[in-house]
């Protein structure tokens, strides 16, 4: 059991026979009383996310998750199909419990699964993603003073603002976290 304080960004735990990913994490002190913990968190089981607030003090079941190192292979309407690089193994999870990871994956992309008691959960992203831009309008440098972006669509579908001089066919890294543009490759 842990303390609700120490939950924070990325704590997996088991809560009324779900198991959550904390999200977003909040620790409200008032003048009076106690404080409270408010969190966001996703269920890695059906991908829904919930807001949850907590009084300090409160405990929740932690849990200990497997991990294993998978390449991603292909998917099939919502369903995502990828490779255990030692046992071979194929495990599948649909979009609606990989969330925002779709944009990011790409063929034969290495990372990692997560499991609970046998069942795969969720994956790990890599921090950065290099990908092609394949559509953009072009950038025409103006009356900025300071760096001006432009939309830009990857190769995946996922829309980032990038700097004007980006274009079409260029490869550009993009942090998975925030889906930001980090550098052109």
């Amino acid at each position: 059991m842990i303390g609700v304080q120490d939950l924070r960004k990325g704590v997996t735990f088991e809560f009324e026979n779900n198991i959550y990913r904390v999200l977003q994490y909040e620790h409200i002190k008032t003048g009076r009383g106690g404080a409270t913990i408010r969190i966001k968190a996703r269920d890695l089981r059906s991908g829904a996310t919930i807001d949850r607030t907590f009084p300090s003090g409160n405990r929740v079941q932690d849990i200990r998750l497997d991990h294993a190192t998978v390449q991603y292979l292909y998917h099939e309407g919502d369903m995502y199909t990828f490779m255990d690089l030692e046992s071979y193994d194929q495990p599948m999870l649909t979009a609606d419990v990989l969330g925002d990871a779709v944009n990011y994956l790409k063929p034969e992309m290495t990372l990692d699964v997560v499991s609970y008691e046998g069942k795969p959960i969720d994956i790990e992203l890599p921090t950065t993603v290099d990908m092609e831009v394949t559509y953009t309008e072009p950038g025409f440098a103006g009356d900025t003073a300071t760096g001006a972006t432009k939309s830009a669509q990857m190769e995946t579908g996922l829309k980032v603002q990038v700097p004007l001089f980006v274009n079409v066919g260029d490869m550009i890294r993009v942090d998975t976290r925030s889906g930001a543009y980090v550098t052109r490759v």
